[in-house]
């Protein structure tokens, strides 16, 4: 008998023109607060947004020096506080996380909630400006600072080699994009600019907020439609490209730098998303090839045959991607190319031991059900739902693991597809 699994319930609402989300739980002794705005990736705005994020943290009307910024963030009982940029598919996402112990665990309640609430508001409705611009002082800082981030890329090989893979394979997509942005963009962001695009964001793109904690949902949402008072225009739908995209021919690519371990990663068209029905399966099938210490790439590649350091593959579910990557000697690459290419082959062919499978469903099960343990995780799991169009329950996340058959799981393996296989490799031998 398996163990019941609480689903993961938030309550949803239209505040001020956002989508809030508030899900009420006694399980943490923190408040989390997490707002989520949505753009599409292009190279008209991917720099903008990632030095946007940067800014927004440094300073509001409220708090104009960091360092007020930082001490208000201490008065808060040591809130975490960031805003960052992450890629989902072919969105580039503006992230405000907010986390402050809950007031009900302090001997002086503060209405703790509702100074957070306005502190998130103060990022988006009351930014530090000077003359209708950011503050000069704030943009050139973060845009050395994003520029040091973005070049030093490199210094991270298997950070660089996905991305390389990824700009590769993806060449005239969007998702090609690093979500950080590119050098080139910076010399030509003003604060007025960065500004003006703040402006057009927070009145036009969808906005998701949500908030889990022991909460009075009422109490929450007042908070959000006192401080956080957007002028919201008609929010139009995002432009975001399909995900299918056929295979007509394998590209292989290698570049050469000083490396001491090369960097073999496959990038593969899987044509399956996050809200197809062959998702569970899709799971599985990433999980049993190279998901998991008990994979069939860990263990044929780097335990059997000795040609890896590590061998795993990873989905990338808004857009239908997986990689494979790998740490090789260069001059095992073409017995690791034949081995991985034989692990894709046993999974087209169903050759899926009962072990294999049962492992693979008792990890994926386990790893779902830990989101239940963090506020991040089941914000991230609901916010997958939102933008994908296809807002599934974790109960039937579940039963589409326990369920989906080897024969479902072979479906989903043959439609599969290398298309980009890449090497990063050190500068000596021959080509």
């Amino acid at each position: 008998m398996k163990a019941q699994t609480s689903d993961i319930a938030f309550q949803s609402s239209q505040i001020n023109g956002m989508n809030v989300h508030i899900l009420p739980t006694a399980k943490f002794k923190t408040t989390t607060i997490v707002t989520m705005i949505e753009q599409a990736l292009s190279e008209e705005h991917v720099t903008k947004t990632a030095l946007l994020a940067m800014v927004m943290k440094r300073a509001s009307e409220r708090f104009p020096e960091t360092k007020l910024l930082r001490a208000h963030l201490d008065f808060l009982y040591g809130a975490i506080f960031d805003v960052d940029v992450m890629k989902k598919g072919e969105r580039q996402i503006l992230q405000i996380y907010m986390e402050v112990p809950n007031e009900k665990y302090l001997s002086e309640g503060d209405a703790l909630l509702e100074q957070a609430i306005q502190f998130v508001g103060d990022m988006l409705v009351r930014p530090y400006v000077q003359d209708n611009a950011f503050a000069q002082k704030y943009v050139s800082q973060e845009k050395e600072t994003l520029k040091k981030r973005v070049e030093s890329l490199i210094d991270d090989k298997m950070k660089y080699a996905n991305q390389r893979v990824t700009e590769e394979m993806c060449k005239g997509e969007p998702f090609a994009l690093l979500v950080q942005g590119r050098v080139q963009d910076l010399s030509a962001i003003t604060g007025q600019e960065l500004y003006r695009y703040f402006k057009e964001i927070t009145t036009s793109n969808p906005i998701n907020v949500f908030v889990v904690g022991d909460v009075e949902p009422d109490a929450v949402a007042a908070a959000i439609r006192t401080h956080i008072p957007l002028e919201r225009k008609e929010v139009g739908e995002l432009q975001i490209g399909g995900a299918a995209k056929t295979v007509s021919e394998e590209k292989e690519v290698v570049d050469r730098l000083d490396v001491n371990q090369a960097k073999l990663n496959i990038g593969c068209r899987t044509q399956v998303t996050y809200k197809d029905d062959d998702y569970p399966a899709l799971l599985l099938y990433n999980g049993i090839l190279g998901g998991f210490p008990h994979s069939k790439l860990f263990v044929n590649v780097r335990e059997k045959e000795s040609l890896a350091y590590y061998a795993v593959s990873r989905l990338e579910s808004h857009k239908g991607i997986m990689m494979i990557m790998s740490g090789i000697e260069v001059g095992k690459y073409s017995r690791a190319v034949e081995i991985i290419k034989e692990q894709l082959e046993q999974m087209r062919a169903g050759n899926i031991s009962e072990e294999e499978l049962s492992q693979t469903r008792a990890t994926l099960s386990n790893q779902f059900r830990e989101l239940l343990d963090s506020a991040r995780g089941m914000i991230d799991f609901t916010y997958n739902g939102v933008i994908s169009g296809r807002k599934r329950k974790l109960d039937e996340l579940l039963a589409g693991i326990e369920q989906a058959s080897i024969e479902d799981i072979k479906r989903v393996a043959n439609k599969v597809a290398i298309d980009t296989i890449y090497l990063l490799r050190d500068k000596k031998g021959e080509a």
